[in-house]
């Protein structure tokens, strides 16, 4: 296992970077490039632990990849929809709930036996949200203690049932599993959601061509006969990016440009907040593009001031309340964010982990059930945190070392390559270089 030490930094930081690619639409692209006849190009692919998670499950239904990373592309050649095969060994997710849960979806339109499992990690995430609601297709599904965890099988069919559901908390992973069972139904199905949730898995099979229509919070999906094969080019990644726009926003005199990066409205929560607390920053070149908003994003330092977060915008920034607790550290006044319990069931317990790792290092900050108070402003102080093998939590306290006044370890680093590989290098192309990583 690895640990980086983070040393301050007193300068700026700066220049122009591309930002990473994408994850949630990489997983996504690859999965639609699988249900789609003929070859299938996706260029912006997110080469991340996780994506790489996906592509060995849909090989293993029969699907043939192939991976150039060097030009983050990857080639698709499928049979397309209905004719994807019985796997032979069991589909292992790794750390990656998108890849077990939207996967398990189409298994239940697939002809056969699959299993699924996933590292220690995942094996401990709540699955009966999406297990129960795709047995309402015909197929079997079930899993370990009452199928509440994985491992967990599905026995599918080459058609399944139409059907209706309504989701009882906003979750997009598991409305695409279900959006991708209903592809395989004997007719129209309905799912509503209470609260809108990122909607790639909408864009993406609505640009390829399938009938997929949202009524006020009720999407209605016509299953497809054909999907024809196609060419996607993916923007970069706003939750990645993130740390880098905090970064700049937190470094006096810092300015950067970051470069393609995904607008979905679904996603841009982080803006919003960042906005709302008095963040300098400005989009520029924001266009539509293969069903998918994207743009620049330039971002100066500038002074915070804390606000409050509730439960109707934490669907579209789940993945970054982390880095917003790093953020609120460093703001004017007092921040509060409720309504985000489900980041208890995240690769670790994030609010349990953001509050404990962040009272550490001199943040004022109390856990509450469903959020967190932060008070500040703060001063980072050094020592030694654990990440609890959780990339976002460990890239949110590498922001708050090199915010700090003294050297922090973060325990467990390797963790990043799970979303964000270039993470460091990404870093020095923007000035900062002053960290390294040893053996524990």
């Amino acid at each position: 296992m690895k640990e980086v030490v983070i040393h301050p930094f007193s300068k700026k930081v700066e220049g122009e970077i591309r930002a990473p690619r994408d994850k949630s639409l990489s997983h996504r692209g690859a999965m639609v490039g699988a249900l789609s006849q003929g070859v299938t190009v996706v260029d912006g692919f997110s080469f991340c632990a996780d994506c790489l998670s996906t592509i060995s499950g849909l090989e293993l239904w029969g699907v043939e990849i192939t991976k150039e990373e060097e030009k983050e592309r990857i080639i698709v050649k499928s049979a397309g929809i209905g004719n994807l095969k019985e796997p032979e060994d069991v589909i292992n997710a790794g750390n990656s709930g998108t890849t077990m849960r939207l996967l398990a979806g189409m298994a239940t339109g697939i002809d056969g036996f699959t299993v699924f499992t996933g590292d220690n990690s995942l094996r401990k995430r709540p699955m009966k949200r999406v297990i129960e609601p795709l047995c309402l297709t015909g197929a079997e599904v079930g899993g370990r203690k009452e199928n509440s965890f994985p491992p967990f099988f599905v026995r599918g069919k080459n058609r399944v049932k139409a059907f209706s559901y309504r989701l009882p908390i906003p979750s997009a992973q598991v409305k695409s599993a279900l959006i991708f069972a209903a592809l395989r139904g004997e007719g129209i199905s309905f799912i509503e959601e209470p609260l809108p949730s990122r909607d790639h898995t909408e864009n993406l099979l609505r640009y390829l061509g399938v009938k997929i229509e949202k009524k006020n919070n009720i999407i209605e999906i016509e299953p497809p006969s054909f999907i024809p094969a196609s060419y996607l080019s993916l923007p970069g990644d706003l939750s990645s990016a993130s740390f880098l726009i905090a970064l700049a926003t937190l470094l006096p005199q810092s300015r950067i440009l970051v470069k393609d990066v995904g607008l979905n409205p679904t996603r841009a929560g982080f803006l919003t907040c960042l906005r709302e607390m008095g963040g300098n920053f400005k989009i520029i070149e924001k266009r539509e593009e293969y069903g998918e908003l994207r743009g620049d994003i330039e971002v100066e330092h500038s002074s915070l001031r804390g606000i409050k977060i509730g439960k109707e915008l934490i669907p579209v920034l789940i993945d970054e309340i982390p880095i917003i607790a790093i953020l609120a550290a460093k703001a004017e006044g007092i921040t509060i964010i409720s309504g985000a319990e489900e980041l208890r069931v995240k690769e670790t317990d994030r609010l349990t982990a953001i509050t404990q790792e962040l009272k550490k290092i001199g943040v004022n900050i109390e856990e509450r059930r469903d959020g967190f108070v932060v008070q500040g402003p703060c001063v980072f102080q050094g020592g030694k945190v654990n990440s609890y093998g959780d990339h976002r939590i460990a890239m949110s306290l590498v922001i708050a070392g090199i915010t700090g006044n003294k050297d922090l370890i973060v325990e467990d680093i390797d963790c990043v390559k799970i979303s964000y590989p270039n993470f460091f290098s990404d870093l020095e192309k923007i000035g900062y270089k002053e960290w390294e990583v040893r053996e524990r």
